[in-house]
This record gives structure tokens, sequence and C-alpha cells, in this order.
């Protein structure tokens, strides 16, 4: 089911169930040896940029949807919110490190505010899900929008707490808002994982239909050709 919304004078829409059929991202990392070879990472300078960390399931999917976004620079894949350090995919996958597949997100304020990518993080997954996006469950797809600062901790609350008031749930938002500490990048396959994978099941599956997803109900937030 589909509602449309206003809350800060934006209009949101959100599909709240999920309907893609897949064998899970597990299954699909059986497919990692026909990986496409990689193209060598080109290093940019990101240092003018600001940097907004958050976590709603498969970072493949998450990172993909960040990347279509106007003002955004750069995504990368990795693992945030636990204790363990330099966590690995298999720990976090089995839960041993108290981590979630998160996203670090490089962007231009003049183009994209925090709070148009807190708009980002609410509207591109289901917030009432606890431990749990589409096929993938356990803690490390839960939902967390990380904040750096009080200015970032008040935005993710009050919009939080307008969704919350809007009715437009029908069950309470289990996003945890917590202080960043640290990120680390997940490993190199990982990095831009739909886009040199474009065939993989759970790509076809469950990645592009969620973006796609996304792209439908935030054309005013998309990068020119992203359409």
């Amino acid at each position: 089911m589909k509602k449309a919304f206003y809350i800060f004078g934006f209009a949101l829409l959100f599909t709240s169930t999920f309907s893609c059929q897949s064998q899970g991202k597990k299954a699909a990392l059986t497919d990692v040896p026909e990986v496409t070879t990689l193209k060598a990472p080109q290093a940019q300078d990101l240092s003018d940029y600001e940097t907004a960390y958050f976590a709603s399931g498969c970072f493949w999917c998450v990172e993909a949807i960040f990347e279509s976004v106007k003002g955004v620079a750069e995504v990368v894949s990795g693992y945030a919110g636990g204790t363990e350090t330099n966590p690995t995919y298999e720990d976090v996958s089995y839960g041993r490190t108290g981590h979630a597949e998160a996203v670090e997100v490089y962007y231009d304020p003049e183009v994209i505010s925090y709070f148009q990518l807190v708009q980002v993080f609410f509207g591109s997954h289901d917030p009432t899900s606890l431990n749990r996006q589409g096929p993938d469950r356990g803690p490390q797809y839960r939902s967390i929008a990380f904040y750096k600062n009080k200015s970032e901790q008040q935005t993710i609350r009050a919009y939080m707490d307008a969704l919350e008031e809007s009715g437009v749930y029908d069950k309470p938002i289990v996003t945890e808002i917590t202080p960043f500490s640290k990120f680390y990048p997940a490993e190199d396959y990982h990095q831009d994982y739909e886009k040199n994978n474009p065939n993989n099941p759970y790509v076809q599956n469950v990645s592009i239909p969620r973006l796609n997803r996304f792209k439908a109900n935030f054309s005013e937030f998309l990068k020119e050709g992203a359409h």
C-alpha cells in the first residue's frame, strides 16, 4: 500500500510492503567468484564535502540509492554501529560484531541538505521493520541514522517525530538514532556492487526494484540522467 504525505513542505511517498522475491543476499554471495573485474578506483579529493552515515538494510541497495541523489559525490559501503575493530563481512553477517551494514555519504550541502538526506533515508526503506529489510534478516540490517553533532541529532529526531505524528505508518518506527563513532569501509568487491554486477540475482530481484521505487517517489532529488 502506498500513501502520499507531506512533511516540512516536501512530498514523500513510501511503499510499506516489499514484494521482491529473492533467495537473499547470502545466497547471492555464491556468485562472488563470477564478479566482473572491477576497475581500479580513481582517487578523488573529497575534502570539500560533508559526510553523513546511515544504515537501512543491504549496503548494496543503500549505496545505489544515495549515489543517485544530486549533490552526492561518493558513497562507500561499510560497517558501523558496533564494537569490533576492523570487522569483516563474514563477522558482521554472523552477528559477531554488533555492526550494521552502513554507508558513508559524501555530499555538497549547497546542493543537497542534511535534512533532505534524512528524507532520502526514511523514504527509501521501511523504518518500522525491526532487524530486517526485504529478504535480509538480522541486526546487521537494522535501521540506524547516525549523527555527528547536536544539529544532526535534532534533525533526525524532529523528522522521525513528524513521521510518527503523520500516521503514515501502521507500526512504530524502530530506527535507532545513534551517535557516530567509527565507519569501516567494506571489502573492495562490495563497492559499487549493483553497478558492477547488474545480472546478480539479488541485484535483479531486490536492489534494482528498491532503487526504482525510490526514483519514482523522489524524482526531485535525482541527479540529471538518473531518472
